[in-house]
């Protein structure tokens, strides 16, 4: 196991992976500059990109795409009418408002949902599962968790648990930092 305790950067196996190599060059080129954050942010970019594609295999041999994946799944966790609104899949979904229009215009038109108005709000509109839609769902759902396993077998139980929560931790932080940037521009503004 080799350690750079000046750099602060672990390498557990003995080796040097990308972003370690990375901070050694800015520590060389620029030694004040902490890129630190480098450690996190850069090995979770390099392992979202990794996993991205990876999954993204799966989906496409359903025929679908991570943004129809998650519509879909949004409808079919709404047991037991498979059934929101367009906000509420807005907001349970990793898409855009304008995204999640296209989206469930493609899912319509694949039959896989269809769309009905509220009967005592015609404003309210549905966005339902079919029995197509489920059964893709169902199907993409098992191949899909099973590949999330295949890609995180060498991380053990405790280490997954471990990670979870420091990721929990680091989504908490990043929300903060963008609420107190939402506050100092409104405060600009005001000012």
């Amino acid at each position: 196991m080799g350690t750079d305790a000046r750099l602060g950067v672990d390498d557990p196996d003995g080796y040097s992976d990308g972003v370690g190599e990375i901070i050694r060059q800015w520590a060389r080129t620029r030694p004040e500059l902490d890129v630190s954050a480098l450690e996190i942010f850069g090995r979770l970019h390099r392992s979202f990109l990794l996993y991205r594609s990876q999954i993204n295999e799966v989906f496409e041999d359903f025929g679908t795409n991570e943004a129809g994946f998650d519509v879909l799944a949004c409808l079919r966790r709404a047991e037991p009418t498979f059934s929101r609104t367009a906000g509420q899949l807005a907001k349970q979904t990793l898409i855009t408002t304008g995204g999640l229009t296209l989206r469930v215009n493609r899912l319509e038109e694949a039959g896989l949902v269809v769309r009905e108005r509220d009967a005592a709000d015609a404003r309210v509109v549905y966005v339902t599962l079919t029995d197509a839609g489920r059964q893709l769902i169902d199907d993409v759902a098992d191949a899909h968790f099973t590949e999330l396993g295949r890609l995180l077998r060498q991380v053990g139980p405790s280490e997954r648990r471990q990670l979870a929560g420091l990721l929990s931790t680091l989504e908490g932080s990043l929300r903060a930092a963008a609420e107190e940037a939402e506050d100092e521009g409104e405060g600009a503004k005001a000012g």
